[in-house]
């Protein structure tokens, strides 16, 4: 007999920023491309509409620079719940790996909450039930984060401070 079980990963950062700099960071792709992987979201904010990723020219220097290529749409997905600035839940699944699009669709799940102090949670939670190789990519516990291994806390880490500071971890 075989069991799954159910794995949900959660991530919670507070960042010094409004909840629509916040939304605007996650879901423009003017903002998605300066932070994290740089990859250029394209989301249609209501439920059924499409949420894709494309890579930025920067992304796809840095991969021809490390002698790879990456596809023309990195993350394709469905937007399942979009309540700005507050939440967006996506479907999610990742094609630059032909295991990792084998394993199907996830669950991403933004929230956002205003706290004291000119502060807001932001808890980002990823249902990778049944997607193994999705739930260790996505954790960035085995590699480099400068070489896609930082997962979402390099990409929460790196979105903080760009809001913060205007730049990147890397710079």
């Amino acid at each position: 007999m075989t069991t799954t079980q159910q794995t949900v990963q959660v991530y919670k950062i507070y960042i010094k920023a409004t909840p629509e700099a916040i939304w605007d960071a996650i879901t423009k792709p003017e903002w998605t491309a300066k932070y994290g992987y740089a990859g250029v979201v394209d989301y249609d904010l209501k439920p059924g509409g499409a949420a894709k990723t494309y890579p930025s020219d920067a992304m796809r220097d840095a991969a021809k620079t490390q002698g790879y290529d990456i596809p023309d749409l990195l993350i394709d997905g469905e937007v399942l719940e979009a309540n700005a600035p507050h939440k967006l839940v996506i479907t999610w699944r990742m094609l630059m790996d032909p295991t990792c699009a084998a394993e199907g669709f996830t669950t991403l799940t933004h929230e956002i909450s205003e706290v004291e102090g000119g502060y807001c949670a932001l808890t980002v939670s990823h249902d990778v039930t049944n997607a193994p190789t999705v739930a260790v990519m996505v954790q960035g516990d085995n590699a480099d984060p400068g070489q896609g291994g930082g997962g979402h806390p390099w990409i929460l880490s790196d979105l903080k401070s760009l809001l913060e500071t205007g730049k990147t971890l890397a710079g």
